[in-house]
């Protein structure tokens, strides 16, 4: 393997039986939340044993906010969100509906012998999607919390999102009136995960909590979800896209998704998986373009793509198939003549973009698809958000008295096994005989 002496991206010539690509990048997907769970555990005990008082002291020392009122009801707000905006949050609306309603499910028994056996589902009772603020403020991540939970019918939906010095942006306000929010809750970071997860006098508890947010969100959440307080989407890390790409793909295309990643924050990483050394080079003369055109966010989309990315050139397309595979990424993008045949060997991905004209902006913002995603490998043993997200199976069985009397012997055995005759083998024996 090699580095290019003249390009800052590393570009490197692997094998797929090195380990380096392995070792270096697949490690650059996990984040240590160590440091942030210590830090947020004096808080999440706080709100657990002083509520409402010990909320508005985190607030104050964090946001500089004196709260008077902790929750607010959308409907009583006014807003001023211009129509254009509207129109295209509404159009967004439709296509996430559209999508997730295909998603519904139906509770369903079957015939196993001899009884009637079956899945009834049934809605988590309560869910809080927090919504960061400042600049991180993502609204879009509202639609995509709340629309498959009201789908799965999640009765009681709360808003936790911090207060703002001028006032709740419109645009949530707007939403969460659209979406017939509960609440809006006016606290943010660990200490609103907390008033959410053990509830407090003025703010009802939930059993689940989605959303992005910092490393002091993402550690309340896994602890709490850890000690079984509630359930989460999944354990989050920075954002990052993976891309398989061969030679017949735009390269400059390929920078623009690539810094679409790194924009989200100089932990984020950007994958390019190729076949072609060509087509490397040219993505990577495109990055330096890019830096010089669009200077916004500079250092943060510079450290993002010089430490966390890559781009990684493979002897074959099945050998970028293995890596993606191995990654797992949040975003996959798949650019070949050959996108179904890549897509059908893909195990492991939080969601996928096929062909040149679908860019992981489509998917955050307007496709229908859902952008909250497992990410730091978790694509591995997590799916995206999803009405599934918020459905519990509840099986159920109804056994007859003719074929109690025909499996008992095969109970009796296997009580006696396990020891438990006594009374599990005795309360199937009881109506053996006397029925």
């Amino acid at each position: 393997m090699g580095f290019s002496d003249f390009m800052p991206i590393p570009i490197l010539i692997c094998d797929k039986n090195s380990d380096l690509p392995y070792k270096r990048f697949l490690g650059n997907a996990k984040e240590d939340l160590s440091t942030a769970t210590v830090a947020v555990l004096p808080i999440l005990e706080a709100v657990e044993k002083r509520g409402d008082e010990a909320i508005r002291e985190f607030t104050k020392k964090f946001d500089g906010i004196d709260l008077e009122t902790l929750t607010l009801r959308p409907n009583d707000l006014k807003t001023n969100v211009p129509e254009s905006v509207k129109e295209a949050f509404l159009r967004a609306k439709t296509n996430i509906e559209t999508f997730h309603l295909a998603q519904k499910r139906e509770s369903w028994s079957t015939t196993v012998d001899g009884n009637r056996l079956g899945v009834k589902y049934t809605p988590i009772p309560s869910l809080a999607v927090y919504a960061p603020g400042g600049k991180a403020l993502y609204p879009s991540s509202v639609l995509m919390g709340v629309i498959p939970a009201k789908i799965a019918g999640v009765k009681d939906i709360q808003l936790v999102t911090p207060p703002q010095k001028g006032g709740l942006p419109d645009i949530l306000i707007w939403l969460c009136q659209i979406l017939e929010v509960d609440r809006i809750v006016t606290v943010g970071g660990a200490q609103g995960i907390a008033a959410c997860a053990y509830g407090t006098k003025t703010i009802p508890k939930s059993e689940f909590i989605v959303g992005p947010g910092n490393s002091y969100v993402a550690a309340a959440k896994s602890y709490l979800a850890g000690i079984g307080l509630i359930g989460i989407d999944s354990p989050a890390g920075p954002s990052e896209v993976c891309i398989i790409a061969d030679e017949q793909a735009n390269p400059r295309w390929l920078a623009c998704d690539m810094l679409s990643q790194a924009e989200h924050g100089e932990d984020s990483s950007a994958i390019l998986l190729t076949t072609s050394e060509s087509l490397a080079n040219d993505v990577s003369k495109e990055l330096e373009q890019a830096f010089i055109d669009r200077p916004k966010r500079l250092d943060m989309k510079k450290n993002a793509i010089y430490q966390n990315s890559a781009i990684l050139v493979f002897p074959t397309i099945e050998d970028c198939i293995w890596f993606s595979n191995e990654l797992a990424p949040e975003h996959l993008e798949i650019q070949t003549t050959k996108n179904e045949f890549v897509f059908e060997r893909i195990l492991h991905a939080g969601s996928v973009f096929l062909g040149p004209y679908s860019p992981v902006a489509m998917g955050d913002y307007i496709s229908g698809t859902n952008h909250i995603l497992p990410t730091a490998r978790g694509g591995r043993i997590y799916s995206s958000l999803g009405v599934d997200t918020f459905l519990k199976r509840v099986t159920f069985q109804e056994v007859t008295r003719e074929s109690l009397k025909n499996l008992y012997p095969y109970v009796k055995l296997m009580s006696e096994l396990e020891g438990l005759d006594e009374e599990h083998g005795t309360s199937v024996k009881v109506r053996y005989e006397e029925s």
